[in-house]
C-alpha cells in the first residue's frame, strides 16, 4: 500500500485500529501477541528505559525490518506519540499490523511505579 491510497481509505475504522493505551498494550505483550519497539535516539536509550521492548530508533528502521516480527502486532512508543506515529505510519505501509502507543511512555513509566513493575515483570517471565 502507498501513501496516497491509505489516505483515500482512511476512515474512523482505522483511526481506532491505529492506536493502543497501556492496559491493552501490556496484556497483549505478556501472552506474545505484542512486539514493542522503543523508536528512540540511541542517547535516549542509553538514559533510560523500561525494560520490556526492542530498541529500533526511527531512523534505523527502514532498515531492520528484519528485525521484526511481522506475526504480531507492532506497537511503536516513544516519549510522547509524535514519533511512534511517523513509525506505525511507516510500518503499516510496508505491511505490518501496527499501532501506537497513545499514552506515551512517560506514562508508562509512571504507570509501572511500585509494585506494578514487580507484578507486570513476574507476569511476563511465568508467561515466558
Amino acid at each position: 500500500m502507498n501513501f496516497d491510497e491509505y489516505l483515500r481509505n482512511f476512515d474512523y475504522n482505522e483511526r481506532k485500529e491505529m492506536k493502543i493505551q497501556i492496559p491493552e498494550l501490556l496484556e497483549g505483550y505478556k501472552k506474545g501477541e505484542i512486539e514493542l519497539i522503543d523508536i528512540r535516539f540511541k542517547e535516549e536509550y542509553e538514559a533510560w528505559h523500561v525494560g520490556i521492548g526492542k530498541h529500533i530508533p526511527l531512523n534505523e528502521l527502514p532498515d531492520r525490518l528484519n528485525e521484526i516480527d511481522k506475526n504480531k502486532i507492532v506497537v511503536t512508543m516513544c516519549p510522547h506519540y509524535d514519533r511512534s506515529e511517523i513509525a506505525r505510519l511507516f510500518l503499516k505501509l510496508k505491511g505490518y499490523r501496527a499501532k501506537y502507543l497513545t499514552d506515551g511512555m512517560l506514562k508508562l513509566v509512571d504507570y509501572f511505579r511500585g509494585d506494578k513493575a514487580r507484578d507486570y515483570m513476574k507476569e511476563v517471565k511465568h508467561e515466558s
